[in-house]
């Protein structure tokens, strides 16, 4: 199948179609702990968790593109259990740790290869992620902090509704977490009015402030002296992303991890130290002189973006971020057409790797994929 015949099939068709691949297979011989799951294996659960979905109050309510991102979710949630799944050598309880993080990186390359569309495919991947945060809000510290910065990275009412299915799709022995549970994310994301958009802050800078504050203050709204805007390229190799710049900031100089490998060749013997130092010292001149500027390089995992822009941040620079993905096989091909390749199998490992970036980074943030 692809992307087109998936999102219009109905469940008992993607469970036919996914029950033919080895993934499947895996998640089928799959054990789970007995207490959270007496129903067996993490497919049977899966079945389940899909088969609950049509029966939720809102279903019929929902958008077609909601219900197949619903389904999707329920399809890959527990994907990488079979890699993460573990048995206590003490208790002998089984657990999964990290299969959510993982499962979202599997998530998202099965979809990257079906060709689903990005908004599409990120919406299921960050569901995917946090699908199991609901059920363990009361043991956060400040749970509205959690339900406010999840509404700028998912949807709150479809993650609400998943959590419902994913509870009422298992036999438990016994409910430590019962559904009740759930209801006051539902409550407090209706409370913040972030229940079906993102909350509601009182400007870009306060979000990004909120983001990136290690204890914020929700009613805080930080001035707003910005000395200069830095425009962030992120995509992989071969994207588009000098084609971008050329067609869109062509005024402003450009600070490139690239441009500046080539300059530095000969003088450094391909030393990526002195390289990344370089181009953070061309960063910083421009810091200095509170000159607008475009900061191009891969910039494709969150922790590769997070050094730049705490820089970016610190000289009180406005940030925006441009995400450039077009299809896997046109960056493979573009990236055969450019004088310095990158060999296919580093780009693909660097594909699977990839974290776009979200709202919770910067003030804006354009994307771009395929169907622009």
């Amino acid at each position: 199948m692809n992307w087109q015949t998936l999102k219009n099939a109905s469940i008992d068709d993607i469970i036919g179609w996914a029950e033919t691949l080895p993934w499947c297979l895996e998640m089928a011989s799959c054990t789970q702990d007995s207490e959270w799951h007496a129903e067996g294996d993490v497919w049977t659960h899966t079945k389940m968790v899909l088969r609950e979905l049509p029966k939720l109050d809102d279903w019929n309510s929902l958008r077609p593109n909601e219900q197949t991102i619903l389904v999707m979710t329920a399809l890959f949630h527990d994907i990488a259990k079979p890699m993460t799944t573990e048995v206590d050598s003490e208790t002998g309880r089984v657990r999964s740790p990290k299969h959510a993080i993982k499962g979202e990186v599997i998530a998202r390359s099965i979809l990257r290869d079906l060709d689903c569309d990005l908004e599409t495919r990120e919406q299921i991947a960050r569901l995917v992620r946090f699908h199991g945060r609901p059920a363990f809000l009361l043991e956060k510290e400040e749970p509205t902090h959690e339900v406010i910065r999840l509404s700028w990275l998912l949807s709150n009412r479809l993650l609400y509704l998943f959590a419902l299915a994913d509870t009422r799709g298992r036999d438990t022995n016994s409910i430590t977490r019962p559904e009740e549970n759930l209801h006051f994310w539902k409550m407090i994301a209706e409370e913040e009015n972030c229940f079906e958009q993102p909350y509601p802050f009182a400007t870009d800078h306060t979000r990004v402030h909120f983001a990136r504050s290690e204890r914020p203050n929700l009613h805080y709204v930080p001035y707003e002296e910005f000395r200069c805007d830095v425009t962030m390229l992120a995509g992989l190799p071969g994207s588009g992303k000098e084609t971008w710049i050329r067609e869109h900031l062509a005024d402003r100089p450009v600070v490139s991890l690239d441009e500046m490998r080539e300059e530095m060749a000969d003088s450094q013997d391909g030393n990526q130290g002195a390289v990344a130092h370089a181009v953070r010292e061309r960063c910083r001149e421009y810091l200095r002189e509170q000159q607008s500027f475009v900061f191009n390089a891969t910039n494709t995992t969150l922790q590769h973006r997070a050094r730049w822009l705490d820089l970016f941040a610190d000289f009180q620079a406005r940030i925006e971020i441009i995400y450039i993905e077009p299809t896997l096989g046109r960056i493979l091909q573009q990236n055969r057409e450019r004088e310095n390749r990158i060999p296919e199998r580093i780009l693909r490992k660097l594909a699977e790797k990839c974290e776009p970036p979200t709202w919770l980074e910067c003030h804006r943030l354009k994307y771009v994929g395929a169907e622009s």
